[in-house]
């Protein structure tokens, strides 16, 4: 399929702006990307809660933002753990607010969102630590926050993928709290791969291979730390008896492969897996709702993923 008419505008605009990513300094990115916030920010019907509160992380506090709804106290509604994207040094709550507040509409769950720390400040892993100790936090706390313990979530897009996938197998390892579902949308899962994505789509469509590049070297600047697990998923010693899952990836997305083959990877090791790639969508589309139809569809099923979760 073509690239959507809507991505392409906004590919478009990007070029004549220049690159999005192209700044050397972690920064300006960061203002950057939060400045397309406002365009890209879609409207959410539905009354939330919608609380700020700080959290005792393994680096110091650790700001979260809490979607929840009056009946809280019912004490049976899923939650879901979200981190989001953006490179492991780009991103904030303010920056996929709107998303977040979007599934916990349309999922009816609780959803709690983490400011991890970024790098090049924080390098590996400390994003990964903050990640782990935030679900922690949230089935010690389920009580308070009207959860039901037993269904508990976790999900991102692009790096909050990757993170939530890490989460998730730091989680079993450690026989912490038990997951009903990872939500990964267009994850980075392996920092050691060579895709066809990597090549078809490593220049034109927002996100480069420089770009990932430029990424990984911020959080990874240990080369050797590449093949980590707890940095690439897809390199775990075994995925077996993890939570099942739901990936979502991008046609146009030089991440694209990588999705697609995690997928395949914990379907041979016996998980509950359901995949989709959604036609001419470019790299972080599902942020782009405000000019971007199809988001809707991604998040839509995205909800639906996480309702079947929590109804089993």
């Amino acid at each position: 399929m073509p690239l959507d008419a809507q991505c392409a505008q906004i590919v478009q605009a990007a070029a004549q702006a220049g690159a999005p990513f192209a700044a050397a300094d972690a920064v300006a990115i960061r203002q950057g990307y939060a400045a397309t916030t406002a365009r890209y920010t879609h409207a959410v019907d539905g009354a939330l809660e919608v609380t700020d509160r700080t959290i005792a992380g393994p680096g110091g506090p650790l700001s979260i933002r809490l979607y929840g709804f009056a009946d809280n106290a019912v004490g049976s509604r899923g939650a879901l753990v979200f981190f989001h994207g953006g490179g492991w040094a780009v991103g904030d709550l303010d920056t996929h607010d709107h998303v977040c507040r979007y599934l916990a509409v349309h999922s009816e769950c609780i959803v709690i969102a983490v400011d991890y720390r970024l790098a090049p400040e924080h390098k590996f892993p400390a994003a990964h630590d903050d990640c782990v100790a935030a679900v922690h936090w949230v089935a010690a706390n389920a009580g308070e926050l009207g959860i039901n313990p037993a269904r508990i979530a976790v999900g991102g897009d692009s790096a909050g993928g990757n993170l939530a996938a890490s989460v998730a197998i730091a989680l079993r390892d450690t026989r912490g709290p038990a997951l009903a579902l990872q939500l990964l949308i267009y994850p980075a899962v392996d920092f050691t791969a060579d895709t066809e994505s990597l090549v078809e789509n490593g220049e034109g469509y927002l996100l480069t291979r420089d770009d990932i590049e430029k990424f990984t070297g911020w959080y990874l600047p240990d080369e050797a730390a590449r093949e980590d697990w707890r940095a690439s998923p897809q390199l775990a010693s075994h995925h077996t008896d993890l939570p099942r899952a739901w990936i979502q990836t991008a046609e146009f997305d030089p991440l694209r492969d990588e999705g697609r083959i995690y997928a395949e990877t914990l379907a041979k090791a016996g998980v509950e897996v359901e995949y989709k790639c959604y036609d001419g969508m470019v790299h972080g589309f599902v942020r782009m709702g405000g000019m971007i139809d199809r988001t809707f569809e991604a998040l839509d099923d995205a909800a639906r993923a996480l309702r079947s979760a929590f109804a089993g």
